[in-house]
């Protein structure tokens, strides 16, 4: 996993970068500083002479190493663009002042290599064209070597890429030819001097830390590949380059220094770097030295600045992005161009031209690049415990000798030059600072993308006339160059000659892929874009897409034909479209331009809208067809004009639920209403009797009193005695009491049974006594299971459970009690009606409905409710619980019991109901629900 600060903090680009790099074009990059050897290692050999062998051997283990480093940093962050400056970055991340003057010294170190490959090519071929008496001003060679790199950079990577990898390849196989056969022409060679030089001069440490600070231009940079990782097609393929980058390090810095410590012996020739690989090459090259030569210096310079201009933009893309510099930077064209960093770059570049001395460009440039490897090796001792940090004890140790050396070696080369090279990269993050807070339209990146969303693809509508006339130019000029240099060829005797035509060669294949940059390539790319995008969408479309000639006859099918016909694209071809389509008989141009067509396939009709080309081709009759399976379609409008039908009967299904649901509520409320009602009177009632009995006991206690003190009563009290029968009286009015008493209780019961039926206080789900709600529908039924004149009683066989309080909607599960027990009533009764009972070995005497319930190990409740009626036969069962479905007669029920029982038991409680049931052998309805449904 990456740091926090891998996310992408500065502002968002348009378009982002994109991966268009192949590997073996980042790997082209990556050989950039092992040709590089060719200008640095005349002056340290020509300094230390045999002694820079023992320079060149530890710079090359520090490179190696780093290479290994750097490749493990970038499988780690393989979305991170700029390579080893930007890794250091993400290393000292909790120091962001020491993190941008790394990345910013490194990226300097680089933009002075253009300068000094510039001031070399310019002196290059100021000698070879002094030499023909041809004069050229500097400053003409100077803007247009800076500027040649550039207007490549400025029309995308694509092409500069692909122009660095023509000719690094073989400039690199050039220069591995030069250190093997040297080595082998010493090793093996009658007229080699020998292998071993025959003594060794001495070397102080002060002139080992110079020129140690020296090469590690060289030997530090062998990891340019990894500054294109981010946007390489394969960037696994890329890092591993660096593996053979390094191995790559000991046959050319140590295989062909050793060639000019042993060859290039004459101390006339001092630092130039042609004369000096030339003296080295000569005895094992011959007359083909100096052309091979030169063709290497150029290629170094040229490929170098083309690898300045494509690696500096991506470190200053990605310090935008982390927020590190100005987000203007982070700013990418639809073309992959870096224009702000670009820009940036090329400035700094003429900075360094001004300057104008290679020494301290080089020592300047150099000492910011040192320092940035310093703070790199410190990040890397800061985040020893992280798993992309090899070794962490050895980069602690180079870090001690990279301070010593910075002190000495810097010193050697001035203290002016150190002190410049130290503060350079702050002068430059001054300038970033200013950048940020200029109110100036192109320093914010808003303006840019406006330009970039605003501007239309610039594509010449006539093209030929601009590839003609570009090319005229370019002959005539070639000519005219030609015709030049013949004269003077014919007048100078000159032995440079050859050079210069390399010079000139390389230089013009640079101009010229800069002219095509600007003119023709652009048009070659879009025509490029176009067919691509045309032949994506021919493939991707997932529409069927056929091209026809003028008869009718397939000539090209894209791959989603095959879904259509079932048949590879490849086998169309040739064949007639009326093959597979029969209605398309004739030529195209008797086609409806829209139609729609069967398709028989497989036993299935498909049914394709089939649209052509409204006109052939200018050159030749072509025709598009295009295949659009609409089968789906037509289905769906067929059900759409089925299903009205079948919505209104849902619709009515439902409005009768709706109905039966508020008939159900409202009767609820009647019964809780009617049993307030009646419960108060009642009470009054119930209260009151005690009262009247004892009131009515104190009154015959009384008259017991008169009758024992006046036994012989006047005649009227005796005839109104006899006349009320007083004795009987007496004897049935406590009976009378009693009788209203059982009355009233047997009214507050009903009451309560009402009142627990309806449970309009329990609404919400809450935990009741299941039982409690069984009774009170038993006792609104009580009614219905006594004996009538016509019917048998029926007797209720109550087998409850022990059961806790079950969580339920209490009123709602008393209403499915109601359904049961009546349509289980009905059921008994209607058979008896019938005169079905009594049928059968197995039928019981008396009708009953037999109640059980149970509590499971899982937690379920179980509650059956059976009858032993006469069942339900199995295709009525299969419909019970349908809404609307009932085996009543009309009147008697509207079919919506079970069916709103079914919805309250499995959806309310998420339970099930369940019927069982066989002719003959009666009907159970079994409930089972979960005792706690918060648990559910």
């Amino acid at each position: 996993m990456s740091y926090p600060a891998d996310a992408t903090l500065g502002q968002s680009s348009y378009p982002r970068l994109t991966r268009s790099l192949s590997a073996v074009e980042s790997w082209g990059f990556g050989l950039t500083a092992h040709i590089s050897w060719t200008a640095l290692v005349p002056a340290i050999h020509a300094a230390l002479g045999s002694q820079a062998i023992f320079v060149w051997i530890p710079a090359v283990i520090l490179g190696m190493l780093l290479n290994y480093q750097v490749k493990r940093l970038g499988m780690h962050f393989m979305n991170v663009a700029g390579g080893t400056p930007n890794y250091a970055t993400k290393l000292l991340q909790n120091y962001p002042g020491l993190a941008r003057y790394a990345a910013i010294g490194y990226l300097l170190n680089w933009v002075s290599y253009l300068a000094v490959n510039t001031i070399v090519l310019r002196d290059l071929i100021k000698v070879n064209m002094e030499g023909l008496g041809i004069g050229c001003p500097d400053i003409f060679l100077d803007i247009g070597f800076t500027l040649l790199p550039f207007i490549v950079a400025f029309s995308g990577t694509r092409a500069l890429s692909i122009l660095h990898l023509f000719f690094v390849i073989p400039a690199f196989g050039l220069l591995i030819t030069f250190c093997v056969q040297g080595l082998g022409w010493l090793a093996f060679s009658s007229d080699s001097p020998g292998f071993f030089p025959s003594n060794w001069s001495s070397l102080s440490f002060v002139d080992w830390a110079k020129w140690f600070f020296f090469v590690t231009y060289a030997t530090y940079s062998c990891e340019t590949a990894s500054s294109f990782v981010a946007d390489s097609r394969h960037p696994t393929q890329t890092l591993r380059f660096l593996d053979v980058a390094a191995w790559m390090m000991p046959p050319i810095f140590l295989g062909g220094s050793w060639v000019m410590m042993r060859l290039a012996t004459d101390p006339n020739l001092k630092d130039n770097a042609f004369m000096n690989l030339v003296a080295a090459s000569q005895p094992f090259w011959g007359k083909s030295a100096a052309v091979s030569v030169s063709f290497l210096l150029v290629a170094a310079c040229l490929l170098g600045s083309a690898t300045v201009v494509s690696n500096c933009p991506r470190i200053l893309y990605q310090l935008a992005l982390d927020n590190h510099v100005s987000p203007v930077f982070s700013v990418v064209s639809r073309r992959g161009v870096f224009v702000p960093a670009l820009t940036l770059t090329l400035v700094f570049c003429f900075i360094y031209l001004i300057w104008g001395d290679v020494a301290r460009i080089v020592a300047v440039g150099n000492i910011g690049w040192f320092v940035s490897f310093m703070l790199f090796h410190l990040g890397l001792w800061l985040r020893r415990d992280r798993p992309e940090v090899l070794f962490p004890r050895i980069s602690l140790g180079i870090l001690l000798l990279e301070a010593v050396v910075l002190v000495v070696g810097g010193l050697a080369w001035g203290w002016l030059n150190l002190l410049i090279g130290l503060l350079f990269p702050i002068g430059v993050m001054g300038i970033d600072a200013v950048v940020r807070r200029v109110n100036f339209p192109p320093f914010h990146p808003n303006w840019w993308m406006r330009r970039y969303k605003s501007r239309p693809v610039v594509i010449i509508k006539d093209s030929v006339v601009l590839q003609v006339s570009i090319l005229i130019f370019l002959l005539c000029s070639a000519v005219g160059v030609g015709w030049l240099f013949g004269i003077k060829f014919n007048k100078v005797a000159s032995t440079g000659g050859e050079n210069l035509f390399v010079v000139l060669l390389m230089t013009v294949a640079f101009v010229g892929v800069a002219i095509a940059c600007w003119t023709s390539l652009p048009q070659v790319v879009a025509i490029a874009e176009a067919r691509e995008a045309a032949e994506h969408l021919f493939t991707v479309a997932q529409d069927g897409i056929l091209v026809v000639d003028d008869r009718g006859i397939i000539r090209q099918a894209n791959p989603a034909t095959e879904s259509f016909f079932g048949v590879n694209p490849s086998e169309l071809r040739g064949n007639h479209l009326s093959k597979w389509l029969p209605a398309l008989v004739y030529y195209p141009d008797q086609w409806a331009k829209r139609s729609e067509q069967t398709l028989l396939r497989n036993g299935k009709n498909k049914i394709l809208e089939v649209s052509i080309s409204d006109r052939p081709h200018q050159d030749f009759q072509e025709y598009v067809v295009i295949l659009h399976d609409i089968t789906q379609r037509k289905q769906a409008e067929e059900i759409l004009r089925h299903s009205e039908a079948q919505l209104r009967q849902e619709a009515k299904h439902l409005a009768s639920q709706l109905v039966q649901s508020e008939k159900m509520s409202s009767l609820g409320q009647l019964v809780a209403g009617v049993a307030h009602e009646i419960n108060n009177p009642v009470n009054f009632i119930y209260g009151n009797i005690t009262f009247a009995n004892q009131y009515i006991q104190d009154l015959l206690s009384l008259l017991q009193l008169y009758q024992q003190n006046y036994p012989n009563p006047v005649t009227k009290i005796q005839e109104k005695t006899e006349a009320i029968d007083l004795n009987f009286l007496i004897a049935d009015l406590p009976n009378l009491l009693t009788s209203m008493t059982v009355g009233a209780e047997r009214i507050t019961e009903i009451v309560l049974s009402l009142r627990n039926f309806s449970r309009l206080d329990e609404a919400e789900m809450k935990a009741v006594n299941i039982h409690e709600g069984i009774e009170s529908t038993l006792m609104i039924l009580e009614h219905r299971l006594k004996p009538k004149s016509n019917n048998l009683p029926i007797e209720v066989i109550k087998e409850y459970g022990d059961l806790p309080l079950v969580e339920c909607y209490a009123g709602q599960l008393n209403q499915v009690f109601m359904n049961l027990l009546a349509n289980a009533i009905d059921a008994l009764e209607e058979a008896v009606e019938n005169r079905e009972w009594g049928v059968g070995e197995k039928a019981l005497p008396t009708p009953q409905i037999r109640i059980h319930t149970k509590l499971t190990s899982e937690n379920q409740v179980v509650i059956r409710i059976a009858d032993n009626g006469t069942g339900i036969p199995e295709k009525v069962q299969k419909h019970l619980f349908e809404p609307f479905f009932t085996t009543k007669p009309v009147g008697k029920g509207t079919g919506l019991g079970l069916s709103i029982s079914y919805q309250i038991i499995t959806q309310k409680h998420r339970g099930t109901l369940q019927c069982i049931s066989a002719p003959g052998q009666g009907t159970e309805f079994v409930i089972v629900i979960p005792l706690n449904q918060q648990a559910i």
